[in-house]
C-alpha cells in the first residue's frame, strides 16, 4: 500500500505545516488526557488528528505552504465538510493563491480507513495529496518522521481499486520560518529547565549589557569632560572617533521610532500589569479559600 510514486511530481514541504501538525496533535493529546495503558494492560494508540494542507502546485512542483485544522465525525469515520467549506473561504480570503492539495493526519503508517477521507476529497482536489507524521520520537531515526503519499489506480484481484503510493520530498524555507524555527529551537529546554527559566537568563544577560554599555558611556563622558577642562591632553584621533560614534544617533531619532519605542514600552508596561493582576488574584484565591476551611472548621468546633 505503500509503493514508491511514479507520477513524477517534486513535493517541497515547508516547516511551518510540520509544526502546526506537531502542535496539533500536542493539544488534543494532552486535552483528552489519553491514558498510556489500557484496561487489560495494552498500551493504548495514541489520538489522530486530521487537517488539510494548502499551498500551490506550478506544473510538476507542488509547494506545501500552511495547513489548518478539521473536525473529524468518529460516528460516520467522515471530516465535517460545512467545517472544512467554512474554513477553506476564510483562507481563500487571506491567501487567494492557496488551494487545498489534501489532508494531513496522524499515525505510524496509512491505513485502509484513510481511502475513505482520501477520496471524499476529490471533489476539492482531483488527486489530494496525504501528509502523514509519525508523533512517536525515535531517537535513532534521522529523517523526518513525515510521509507524503498519493492516490495511483492499480488493478488488484482484478478490480481497479485506488491505493497510497509514498511519494519522495524536500524542506523548503524562507527567511521567515528558518527565523520562526530557530526561535522555537532556541525555546526547547536543553539542560532540563522550563522556558522561563531561559527567559530569566536570557533577559539578566540583556541587563547584563545595559549595564556594561552604561559604565562605558560614563568612562567616555569623565574622559571628554577632564579634555575639555584641560585635566589631560587632548588627542584629535579619539575625537574623531567619537564624533563618527555620535553621527549615528541622529538615525534612530524619527517619529516612526518613537512611536514603535513607545508601543513596546506601553506593551511591557501592560503584560507586567497583568502578571501582578495575576498574581494578586492569586493570592485572594487563596486567601478566600482559607478563610473558608478556618471558617468550616470553626463552624464545626462549635457545633
Amino acid at each position: 500500500m505503500a509503493e514508491s510514486s511514479s507520477s513524477g511530481l517534486t513535493f517541497k514541504l515547508h516547516p511551518l505545516v510540520i509544526l502546526n501538525i506537531s502542535d496539533h496533535f500536542t493539544r488534543v493529546r494532552s486535552q483528552l488526557q489519553h491514558p498510556t495503558l489500557s484496561n487489560g494492560g495494552e498500551p493504548c494508540p495514541p489520538p489522530r488528528v486530521y487537517g488539510c494542507v494548502i499551498g500551490v502546485q506550478k506544473g510538476r512542483t507542488v509547494e506545501i505552504f500552511n495547513s489548518f485544522e478539521l473536525l473529524y465525525d468518529s460516528a460516520t469515520d467522515s471530516l465535517d465538510r460545512a467545517f472544512l467549506e467554512k474554513k477553506q473561504e476564510l483562507y481563500k480570503k487571506v491567501f487567494p493563491n492557496f488551494y487545498i492539495l489534501g489532508w494531513y493526519s496522524t499515525g505510524t503508517d496509512a491505513q485502509e480507513s484513510d481511502m475513505q477521507i482520501h477520496k471524499a476529497l476529490m471533489d476539492i482536489n482531483e488527486s489530494p495529496i496525504y501528509v502523514l507524521l509519525h508523533p512517536s520520537i525515535n531517537h535513532a531515526q534521522k529523517d523526518l518522521p513525515v510521509s507524503i503519499f498519493e492516490n495511483e489506480l492499480h488493478v488488484i484481484d482484478g478490480l481497479p481499486q485506488l491505493t497510497f503510493v509514498r511519494s519522495s520530498y524536500t524542506i523548503e524555507t524562507v527567511e521567515a520560518e528558518r527565523i520562526s524555527v530557530d526561535h522555537v529551537a532556541h525555546l526547547k529546554p536543553a539542560d532540563g529547565g522550563s522556558a522561563a527559566t531561559q527567559l530569566a537568563a536570557h533577559l539578566t544577560g540583556i541587563h547584563s549589557a545595559i549595564k556594561m554599555l552604561n559604565s562605558r558611556v560614563k568612562v567616555l563622558l569623565q574622559y571628554l569632560s577632564s579634555m575639555q577642562k584641560g585635566e589631560i591632553p587632548c588627542e584629535n584621533s579619539l575625537l574623531r572617533e567619537v564624533s563618527s560614534l555620535l553621527r549615528r544617533l541622529p538615525a534612530i531619532e524619527s517619529g516612526k521610532f518613537q512611536d514603535d519605542f513607545l508601543m513596546e514600552y506601553n506593551d511591557t508596561i501592560l503584560v507586567t500589569y497583568l502578571a501582578m493582576l495575576t498574581n494578586c488574584s492569586s493570592e485572594v484565591s487563596l486567601n478566600l479559600s482559607f478563610l473558608g476551611e478556618w471558617t468550616y472548621s470553626l463552624l464545626g468546633c462549635c457545633s
